[in-house]
């Protein structure tokens, strides 16, 4: 397999590389991180002037048909530069359920707001009690006439105290674990009914608790075909898995670099501690792990327009598995080989573990995508 970039992706990457170097150091995110919505407003303009926002959308919505690849490269960019802008929840995530469900009037009507910056989309779908299963909804949306009510609460909504309109799962249908028996719907994030309770997560992103209480839904607010939306909540998740293995890669990357030039530059015993061969041979260890975690990441992102599910997801898991497992290693040595420094919130090393733990957990952890894949007989079936 080919896994050369185009002159296009080659400037993409070099673009947005460019951008972020010029406008994320250490000090600058901080400083985001003050303004309203914990991220940069102005930075945020200069991705859509970019082309960034609407990268995965149709040319007739104001995007450029990006793939997987690209939105490859942008992630693996912003976990380099630790970014905190929305993408991931606007235009991964939001984006890739209006693309997939979405009628031609609500592609029209929010996608090209979406690529211009104008307007942020957060998905509302994790409920407390669910931990990683995908279909474990308990919000409801009753029938009222032509419309639908929604009631029940949602958790942990990336970005979703910033969200200008909310894509909510429901179920319609069904118990509350069937696949079966889910809904969309495109809401107002300041509707009726609407409740959010905003807060900072541990890798200093942003995120919400929502909670609906009859809340009033029209016919044309539903994405899709109600009762079957579960196929492309899995799509658009493992989508966003895959971005958040390249973010990872982007993290780890920057870590294992870190590390690599403070043992070249940080003096023991009137000598640098690079010189000393066990930490030489832990500095390995994280760029073996670092590699690996860049090969299972290409893979999520070759594997996301596989038409099988079962197979996609299989390499989606295993590459989750390796995601997490490496995070760990790369993560835990960075810490180590710095000592002391990298402990403290003044140095950035210990805000790039925290960021790599966070994704680990996202959408489901090392041990829970484990197991998936036990029950599915691991990534390649065993030999009879």
């Amino acid at each position: 397999m080919d896994f050369e970039l185009s002159e296009e992706q080659r400037l993409l990457k070099d673009s947005v590389e460019r951008l972020l170097k010029d406008r994320y150091d250490f000090e600058q995110r901080k400083a985001y991180m003050k303004e309203p919505g914990g991220f940069g407003r102005a930075l945020w303009k200069q991705y859509a002037d970019l082309g960034l926002l609407g990268l995965p959308f149709e040319e007739a919505h104001g995007g450029s048909g990006g793939g997987p690849v690209e939105t490859m490269i942008v992630a693996e960019a912003f976990g380099r530069a630790l970014a905190l802008e929305p993408y991931l929840a606007t235009v991964v995530l939001a984006g890739g359920l209006l693309r997939h469900a979405g009628s031609q009037q609500q592609r029209d009507a929010i996608l090209p707001k979406i690529g211009g910056g104008s307007m942020l989309v957060a998905f509302a779908h994790a409920e407390r009690q669910a931990r990683y299963d995908l279909a474990d909804v308990a919000t409801t949306a009753k029938r009222d006439g032509a419309g639908y009510v929604l009631d029940g609460q949602k958790s942990l909504v990336l970005n979703g105290d910033t969200a200008d309109k909310l894509i909510v799962s429901a179920r319609v249908a069904g118990n509350r674990r069937d696949r079966d028996g889910l809904a969309l719907f495109v809401i107002d994030a300041g509707a009726p009914g609407v409740t959010r309770r905003e807060y900072a997560t541990v890798d200093g992103l942003r995120a919400a608790d929502v909670t609906f209480a009859n809340v009033k839904a029209g016919a044309d607010a539903v994405l899709g075909e109600p009762g079957k939306a579960f196929p492309v909540i899995e799509r658009v998740a493992d989508e966003a898995i895959a971005a958040l293995c390249a973010e990872a890669v982007g993290a780890m990357a920057a870590m294992h670099e870190l590390t690599v030039e403070y043992l070249r530059t940080r003096k023991q015993f009137g000598v640098p501690i690079g010189s000393f061969q066990v930490l030489q041979h832990r500095a390995v260890d994280m760029f073996v792990a670092l590699e690996q975690a860049r090969s299972m990441a290409l893979l999520a992102t070759m594997m996301t327009a596989e038409p099988d599910a079962r197979e996609r997801r299989k390499a989606i898991s295993a590459a989750k598995v390796q995601i997490g497992r490496s995070g760990r290693i790369v993560g835990q040595g960075a810490i180590q080989l710095h000592g002391g420094i990298g402990m403290t919130m003044e140095y950035k090393v210990g805000h790039y573990f925290k960021r790599v733990t966070a994704i680990d957990s996202t959408f489901g952890d090392a041990d829970h995508h484990l197991g998936l894949l036990a029950k599915s007989d691991g990534l390649v079936p065993p030999l009879t």
